[in-house]
């Protein structure tokens, strides 16, 4: 099932990748696609920091194409000016990406500290991930007037 159509069945393989990896311990599964290529978490787009450059699936390569991933696309580039390229990830990559860090509408800007045990980095928040989680943090709270006609104001009446 093509990952853009957000249907049920779609994520039943997903969930079941999440419960099998948190049964033996880990947070999250990293899916891999049809070609052995990193795809995503599963629920999650996955970027990857090698030298100071974000690296991340493109979307032909079978994985959602999120907003919050282009959002954090953007991100990077106007406020950091750090290039995304998008190729596909070996699973080798994983093991030694700088910074790794998972992006969505539930997860935001999540580190990840390791992948099967192996520590990422120095197993702390990377630099470039924290800076990219402070700033969609302030776009998302509507505190960068720089990107308000991302966000939709609620109001009470």
């Amino acid at each position: 099932i093509p990952p853009q159509l957000k249907i049920m069945g779609h994520y039943a393989g997903n969930a079941l990748a999440k419960s099998d990896a948190v049964e033996k311990g880990f947070d999250e599964a990293i899916m891999l696609n049809q070609d052995g290529y990193v795809a995503q978490g599963s629920g999650e787009n996955i970027f990857l920091v090698i030298n100071g450059k974000l690296v991340t699936p493109p979307t032909w390569n079978n994985i959602l194409p999120g907003i919050t991933r282009d959002c954090v696309i953007t991100l990077a580039r106007n406020e950091l000016g750090i290039e995304t390229i998008e190729r596909p990830v070996y699973r080798a990559e994983l093991f030694i990406a700088d910074e790794i860090f998972l992006t969505g509408t539930a997860a935001h800007v999540t580190p990840v500290a390791e992948v099967d045990h192996r520590q990422v980095g120095d197993g702390e928040i990377g630099e470039i991930t924290g800076q990219l989680q402070q700033i969609y943090a302030d776009v998302i709270r509507g505190e960068n007037s720089q990107y308000l006609d991302w966000c939709t104001p609620v109001y009470k009446k």
